[in-house]
């Protein structure tokens, strides 16, 4: 009879429904530029996963850009725009690390992307001081990665400040990209 009641409580317990394993994990990316693809350094972040309380899905990637040419970028500030990337463009860019992130620090990277996005002002890209790396180095810190402020020296080269923030952040077990 013991034997019948184990087996019985055994079948029971695998037709009850578990809660998944849900995870969003956010991956920073860099890209190092192309004259041929027209495509200057980038940077920019991918949401991936599936969010604990509702079970919704997440496939989402965000990157601060600008509408306007890179000369006119090199001018001064321009219209800034929020740029998702096409998926046959992130498998060619560099994968600095990735982490797994909470349902709320999920809702305060997509409010700080709207704010991004819909902030006050036409023109507020500025490839010195309000660029790509400054998007994510925000993210970063919504996120509580250290070393998230953008040295001048590094402003346009996206390796290696996510290089810098792979440095200041060991807990994240990731190699620098050479």
């Amino acid at each position: 009879m013991t034997r019948f009641l184990a087996a019985f409580f055994c079948l029971i317990a695998a037709c009850v429904p578990l809660p998944a394993l849900a995870a969003v994990t956010i991956a920073f990316h860099s890209f190092n530029g192309s004259y041929l693809g027209g495509r200057y350094p980038h940077a920019f972040i991918v949401l991936e996963g599936t969010l604990d309380a509702t079970g919704q899905r997440v496939h989402e990637n965000y990157g601060y850009s600008t509408s306007a040419g890179a000369l006119s970028a090199l001018a001064g500030k321009v219209p800034g725009i929020i740029q998702v990337e096409k998926e046959k463009y992130i498998t060619s860019t560099n994968t600095h690390f990735t982490l797994r992130i909470s349902d709320a620090q999920y809702r305060m990277i997509v409010a700080e992307v709207n704010a991004w996005r819909d902030g006050p002002g036409i023109k507020r890209y500025d490839l010195d001081h309000r660029n790509c790396l400054h998007f994510i180095a925000r993210i970063a810190e919504l996120v509580g990665l250290r070393g998230t402020a953008v040295p001048q020296n590094l402003v346009r080269r996206p390796k290696l400040y996510l290089n810098l923030v792979t440095r200041e952040n060991p807990q994240l077990g990731a190699a620098e990209i050479k």
